[in-house]
């Protein structure tokens, strides 16, 4: 008795029948272990007394099919993929197929046509990989930066930014600094910190943020540069800018391994507050590093000493612009009005410029040619200026100011009159015509 098992269904009926050819097993029993009728189990069982096993399997098996598609229509069909539809998809060839050329095929018909034939891949197959750049080769060449918004301190937690600083060469952790979002002022904080303990790299490498770089290089007004560029300007520093996220893959990794292992070492510290987790970093990175960076290619550290004192780094970390001075000894900066103490030295700047220093802990100097000059501040603000543009990275930062705000009792906002939008300032003379103006009406 020959037989042929192809596949584990024809062994498992093989099995079932010798029971029931056996007397182990009942015919009705068996019509339920292999899921058929009673008259089908008694059809097989009739079928391999009288063949054999080999008579279980299907008898359409090895056949082919009546549908099948014929080979000259498939080769056909091919060629005018490759000739007329080049780069068309399965589902695009078809309709063209049909609608120009008369030819009905299916779409997952022609799908594994042009699979097998080469013409097709697949979803997994089309997805493209970026090469990894090769490292600089030497600490301080290049150091990558970015911001990564997370909820740091569990998912019941507000979310805060963590600025990352990473060497190129090594994937050392030079800097880290929780702020509450991506910002200028955040910025430089987190540079005077990298410099003060590594010194100048040659450059840094970052997004296209507005922080970083100018969107219109072409405007008429500004310098082409931002307050964090101009600052590196000033410090003999480049400031790179990556066209990707893959371009600067390193920090990018370093963001995701940080948002795990940052995040659970938090957690296990108990820490809640920027304030606490920023003084649990310097030992967090020094673990890292012993665990995760690399030595450099070539040992050389190109670093460069500051060579300026705090208070020097502390005048180009901070926003600085050029303000005019009005007649009346006054200048606009962040919508208030300040007005300079009159003096001998003030008197002459009437026509000038000067510039403004605006620093991070809410110091404001205005100084000329190196000299603080004295001044009063009126505040312009409106209770809620509407409208405000805010930049997707801070828009969490601002909410939370908004909430606070809204949380206390505040005046509604008065409505102000053109001539105090105008800045007119009132001179004591009573309304209307002048005494003596030729104009003036005489009384009759």
């Amino acid at each position: 008795m020959g037989w042929i098992l192809v596949n584990e269904n024809d062994l498992r009926r093989t099995r079932v029948l010798s029971a029931v050819l056996t007397g182990s097993m009942t015919t009705l029993a068996a019509s339920r272990s292999l899921g058929v009728s009673d008259r089908q189990a008694r059809r097989l069982l009739e079928r391999m007394r009288s063949d054999g096993a080999g008579a279980l399997t299907h008898r359409s098996r090895g056949r082919t099919p009546n549908n099948v598609t014929p080979d000259a229509l498939r080769a056909h069909v091919l060629t005018l993929v490759r000739t007329q539809y080049a780069g068309f998809g399965p589902t695009l060839a078809a309709e063209k197929l049909l609608e120009r050329d008369g030819i009905q095929v299916s779409r997952e018909t022609l799908r594994k046509w042009m699979r097998d034939d080469g013409i097709w891949l697949t979803r997994s197959q089309r997805k493209s990989f970026h090469q990894s750049r090769i490292r600089r080769e030497r600490f301080g060449e290049l150091v990558q930066i970015d911001g990564s918004e997370h909820r740091w301190f569990g998912p019941d937690r507000p979310s805060c930014t963590l600025l990352v600083f990473i060497d190129d060469a090594t994937s050392r952790l030079m800097t880290l600094l929780f702020v509450p979002s991506e910002s200028t002022d955040s910025y430089f904080e987190a540079l005077e910190m990298y410099l003060e303990a590594y010194g100048r790299p040659t450059a840094f490498y970052s997004d296209k943020h507005t922080i970083f770089r100018v969107a219109k290089t072409d405007a008429i007004g500004g310098q082409g540069l931002t307050q964090f560029g101009r600052a590196l300007a000033e410090l003999n520093v480049e400031m790179l800018c990556a066209n990707s996220s893959q371009a600067k893959g390193r920090v990018e990794r370093a963001n995701r391994t940080l948002q795990d292992r940052l995040v659970k070492e938090l957690a296990l510290e108990g820490l809640t507050t920027m304030d606490q987790a920023n003084a649990f970093l310097p030992g967090f990175v020094e673990r890292f590093n012993a665990k995760f960076s690399v030595p450099p290619a070539h040992p050389e550290n190109l670093h460069r000493e500051i060579n300026l004192s705090r208070k020097e780094l502390r005048d180009i970390l901070c926003r600085r612009e050029m303000r005019y001075i009005g007649r009346q000894l006054s200048l606009s900066w962040k919508r208030r009005m300040l007005i300079l103490e009159r003096n001998a030295l003030t008197e002459g700047l009437v026509g000038k410029y000067v510039e403004i220093f605006d620093f991070a802990d809410g110091r404001l100097e205005v100084r000329h040619q190196g000299v603080s000059l004295p001044y009063r501040s009126f505040d312009k603000e409106q209770r809620v200026e509407q409208g405000v543009i805010v930049e997707n990275k801070r828009l969490s930062e601002a909410l939370a100011w908004v909430a606070e705000q809204q949380a206390q009792p505040r005046p509604s906002p008065r409505v102000r009159t053109s001539s105090e939008k105008g800045g007119y300032v009132p001179t004591g003379a009573k309304p209307g015509r002048k005494p003596g103006s030729p104009y003036r009406k005489k009384q009759v």
